[in-house]
């Protein structure tokens, strides 16, 4: 099992069991923030199941911080990466958790880890206009290739 762990925060990578925990939303954890799991972590603990709860580095992580414990959001990639050496990630965090920057450390994070295994491109697509993520992908160096699709090379 890899966790990720970066100043603040720590990446648990999916698992089984907190796989399920998360799709199902109960039992509550003590460890979450009230507003996690929502919507957007209990589909991909779902789709990450329905996969066969793959293991290694390109899975998704559930985000837990460090100083209060609390699990409040998720971050991951969307499998492996292709025979061009890109991979996607996405990230979503509990609202009570935005605006401290967490997306941006959580994503970075994964952006080095797909770079010390060989990535060579990493992408992320938006699912709305949603100008705080857009955010988060310009400051990790990312480029916008279309409103809802941005694009960083590594190689």
């Amino acid at each position: 099992m890899l966790v990720i762990e970066t100043a603040r925060l720590v990446l648990h990578p999916y698992t089984p069991i907190l796989a399920s925990m998360i799709a199902d939303g109960q039992p509550r954890d003590p460890r979450w923030a009230p507003d996690f799991p929502f919507a957007g972590d209990q589909d991909t603990a779902r789709m990450y199941l329905r996969a066969g709860a793959p293991g290694g580095l390109w899975v998704p992580y559930a985000i837990q911080v460090r100083d209060s414990g609390l699990f409040v959001g998720g971050v991951g990639y969307h499998g492996a990466p292709d025979e061009h050496g890109t991979v996607e990630i996405g990230y979503g965090l509990a609202e009570s958790a935005r605006g401290h920057g967490y997306a941006s450390e959580a994503a970075s994070a994964l952006v080095e880890a797909a770079a010390a295994a060989g990535a060579r491109r990493v992408v992320a697509e938006l699912e709305f206009d949603n100008p705080p993520s857009a955010a988060v992908l310009a400051r990790l160096g990312f480029t916008a290739t279309s409103p809802l699709r941005w694009v960083r090379e590594l190689a």
